[in-house]
């Protein structure tokens, strides 16, 4: 057999992992592996008419030429947040540029299952989040064999309790907190740390769950500035070093308001996330007076080598995908449910947006983790 894999979206600790494990596995019973740079952009990219650029975007992968990239984070296939079913003019290849009549963007789908032919793929194993295996899940409508791998630091693919990169993010994160402590208490301040999490605020929730932090602010509930100013004062007031810290997700939203965002969308009709903590941080310094801190943690939790945990699931979610590839069973999400590793329908991605239960593990009125009983729970509480 000969099996494709690619990396889409943002990197995360794993991914270098993931592939090694999926090559090692293939090549243990004789099969081959292709790496598609760039993720769906490289087939995007791809002329299946011209031999140069098909070297430049895909890589034939061997043990010997992954034999080491394990050894740090990212992803040395590179990536992108290509949308080949949504490609604007100024992304698209010159050869595929002809007889358009406006510039709005394009579905080149069918030119991709073209440059999957041309590769002589017989399965495709697409590592990625929400949005890259939305089109996984379109190429799999399509008849494309697609085993699929979660990945995201915000841990919030449908279907699976876990995607590579979150437990590494959220280390990083209760790493960085315990640090910014010290300045924190030094200068008796209100410390506001921003991190990773659109629509879900796992990632916040359980960070500030971890390290203790004062508050909690997740993307599921809008907050009252007020209100939080209020908390943290009090907080303040109450600890001997005379200092409060708080996390926030970047797709929080004051009550009332909107996500703070850029102006462009991605080919995936995203808008950039970041600066609500720098909102956040303005605010509460006018009503309540005290000097801040604001830290964006950002891309330094997906930066680097990941954790003992992210490697486990990396490596096993591989072997299962490249087995599943193997064995002719298509269609499939690796997913971790209730501890356990298990393989689900790809369609699960259409099915719904896998958010915080606020209900369970989140108090409303006082921004912070509620975590009463955890008995047949997650690992990851989810």
């Amino acid at each position: 057999m000969r099996l494709g894999i690619l990396t889409g979206g943002g990197d995360v600790p794993g991914l270098n992992a993931s592939i090694k494990a999926v090559v090692n596995r293939a090549a243990s019973d004789g099969h081959e592996v292709v790496g598609i740079r760039r993720g769906w952009g490289g087939l995007l990219d791809t002329d299946p008419d011209d031999l140069e650029s098909l070297a430049a975007n895909s890589l034939a992968l061997d043990p010997g030429v992954v034999r080491t990239i394990d050894r740090t984070g990212g992803t040395f296939l590179h990536t992108s947040r290509t949308n080949p079913a949504k490609v604007r003019e100024a992304d698209e290849p010159s050869f595929l540029s002809g007889g358009r009549t406006d510039d709005g963007p394009r579905d080149h789908t069918a030119h991709v299952l073209r440059v999957i032919e041309r590769l002589g793929l017989d399965a495709l194993i697409p590592i990625g989040g929400d949005d890259t295996l939305s089109f996984g899940l379109r190429l799999h409508e399509e008849g494309v064999p697609i085993v699929a791998i979660p990945k995201t630091m915000d841990n919030d693919v449908h279907g699976t309790d876990y995607c590579i990169g979150f437990s590494t993010a959220v280390t990083r994160t209760v790493i960085f907190v315990h640090q910014l402590r010290t300045s924190a208490g030094s200068h008796e301040r209100l410390a506001v740390v921003e991190v990773f999490g659109r629509y879900s605020g796992e990632t916040s929730l359980v960070s500030a769950y971890l390290s203790g932090v004062e508050r909690a602010i997740i993307s599921e509930v809008p907050f009252d500035i007020d209100r939080l100013g209020d908390l943290l004062m009090r907080d303040k007031a109450a600890n001997p070093s005379n200092y409060a810290m708080m996390t926030i997700s970047e797709g929080a939203t004051l009550g009332g308001g909107e996500m703070v965002q850029g102006e462009v969308e991605d080919a995936y009709g995203h808008r950039k996330l970041g600066g609500i903590g720098q909102l956040t941080s303005e605010l509460l310094k006018e009503r309540t007076g005290s000097d801040m801190i604001h830290q964006q943690v950002g891309y330094l939790m997906r930066s680097g080598s990941p954790d003992s945990l992210d490697l486990m699931v990396a490596i096993n979610y591989a072997v299962m995908a490249a087995d599943l590839a193997i064995e002719g069973v298509h269609g499939r999400l690796v997913a971790l449910r209730n501890g356990n590793y298990v393989n689900v329908p790809l369609t699960v991605l259409g099915q719904g947006v896998k958010r915080v239960d606020v209900d369970a593990l989140y108090d409303r009125g006082e921004y912070r983790p509620k975590i009463r009983h955890v008995d047949g729970k997650p690992m990851f509480l989810y």
